[in-house]
């Protein structure tokens, strides 16, 4: 099967794409370095040619609302009407769970992202994913004021990378669901605790303050504005004791690896 994975060589994307090649499928993995480019449009007929599935994974450069706003709209427009023409069979997308509750200029971008999606009549399956784990260390630095880390002490439930290229290729693989798939990682506990496990567990001598007034990425956020709604339910694996989680980053902080969890999202 032929699978095109959009933004390959990123933190999802290269992992995604070393997991379906060791499944024996025929990966492209695609960025404007490869020669593709879904702002331009550069490649896409080329790479679109004999593919089953595409795989969203392409991220904005820039994070400013108007730029994050056009990015994710003129890459859906030219990606989704290459695969509409070259007739993919499935299109998959990492989203980001509550861009529908929580309000900041990138979830906008990510929701209209999702409703070019919907419309495109390209069968589909949109896969929302809570926060990294790997980036803990850069939201506490977006959120520190010299040793001072202030963060609301709203729900939070980070994920790591690895778990999450493992369900991106297990839902490319499926049937496409025409809907949402919500996916968050084991551990859930309020936001300015977790990260402040991590400082420690990191050596980091930063002080984590709670603060209910402090913004996520400029956006206010309410006690489960970060979380999926409801239980997310464990995935089997086939022996627990085999499986091995790797370190959050930096190496050593191994302390939220945890089995994966998934839950289909109920409109």
């Amino acid at each position: 099967m032929k699978i095109v994975v959009i933004g390959g060589t990123g933190l999802i994307g290269s992992k995604t794409v070393a997991i379906l090649r060791q499944g024996g499928h025929e990966v492209v993995a695609a960025s404007p370095k490869s020669g593709v480019n879904t702002i331009t449009g550069e490649g896409l007929k080329e790479a679109m040619a004999g593919a089953h599935v595409v795989i969203d994974l392409a991220n904005s450069p820039s994070f400013e609302d108007k730029a994050v706003l056009e990015f994710f709209e003129t890459s859906g427009r030219n990606l989704l009407a290459a695969e509409a023409a070259a007739g993919v069979r499935h299109h998959v997308a990492l989203s980001i769970v509550a861009i529908d509750r929580t309000d900041n200029g990138y979830f906008r971008a990510k929701l209209a992202q999702e409703k070019l999606i919907e419309a495109s009549g390209v069968p589909y399956t949109i896969i929302r994913a809570t926060q990294f784990m790997e980036f803990l260390r850069g939201i506490a630095d977006s959120s520190a004021d010299g040793n001072i880390v202030r963060l609301p002490p709203v729900l939070f439930q980070p994920i790591a990378a690895d778990d999450v290229a493992a369900i991106v290729a297990e839902v490319a693989l499926a049937a496409p669901r025409n809907g949402v798939v919500e996916i968050a990682g084991p551990d859930r506990a309020p936001f300015n605790e977790i990260v402040a496990r991590y400082l420690k567990a990191v050596g980091d001598p930063r002080q984590v303050v709670r603060d209910p007034e402090a913004r996520y990425f400029g956006g206010r956020v309410e006690e489960h504005s970060l979380v999926p709604l409801g239980e997310a339910a464990h995935r089997k694996k086939p022996d627990p004791a085999s499986e091995v989680h790797p370190p959050v980053s930096p190496a050593g902080a191994s302390w939220l690896a945890g089995p994966r969890h998934l839950r289909k999202h109920s409109e």
